[in-house]
């Protein structure tokens, strides 16, 4: 594979994986040692075992950390400070993109920004929607009740009325008390029904 061949190819996807270039009679073994031959010439970038995306020289469409985060570690979605940020349920601003994950937790760097995995149990894994956050760009993002439960249950004392008022929630008419309720029960986890409790009539303090 000719290096122009695979600008045209890829030029308009953020992040592409190998089997993408597979196509008619190609060789994946050639396949492979091209891309590793432009991972150490600096053209691409591998994310993980792969999965790559232009170098800064040459890509047309940059990716949104979300989907860098969802393609950096399989079985995972963004989630805490990240996701609750994007809900717009807090004022703060987060300089890395966080997610859970049912495997081993772990920090990657990018010159993109450090992408964290927080590892949780297979009960806590779910709770998850797909959002476009950019043109063709779809990533799997906690729901506003999901991410918040995911910070409650990670921090110690999470669940306290201290700890929530913390926060500064706003925009707590995007919570829907229902599924909060819903996601703490599945959890099977009494930090979780505390502050689903607490966290409602936060709301209802708000409406």
């Amino acid at each position: 594979m000719k290096w122009d061949h695979l600008i045209e190819i890829v030029a308009d996807e953020p992040v592409f994986t190998t089997g993408f270039l597979l196509v008619g009679t190609v060789s994946q073994n050639d396949v492979q040692r091209q891309l590793s031959r432009w991972v150490k010439a600096g053209k691409i970038i591998q994310l993980r075992r792969g999965v790559y995306m232009l170098a800064p020289p040459y890509r047309r469409i940059e990716a949104h950390p979300f989907l860098l985060a969802n393609a950096v570690k399989r079985a995972s979605f963004v989630t805490l400070q990240s996701a609750l940020i994007y809900w717009n349920m807090i004022p703060e601003h987060a300089p890395n993109v966080t997610s859970i994950t049912s495997g081993r937790p772990e920090k990657v760097a990018f010159d993109q920004g450090l992408f964290i995995y927080r590892h949780v149990n297979a009960a806590l894994f779910g709770g998850y929607t797909q959002v476009e956050v950019a043109p063709r760009q779809k990533v799997f993002l906690a729901t506003p009740e999901k991410c918040l439960l995911d910070l409650v249950y990670l921090t110690p004392r999470g669940e306290s009325r201290a700890y929530l008022e913390e926060l500064r929630l706003q925009n707590l008419d995007r919570i829907d008390r229902n599924r909060l309720m819903d996601l703490a029960k599945i959890a099977n986890s009494a930090k979780l029904m505390r502050a689903a409790g607490r966290i409602t009539r936060l709301c209802e303090r708000e409406g």
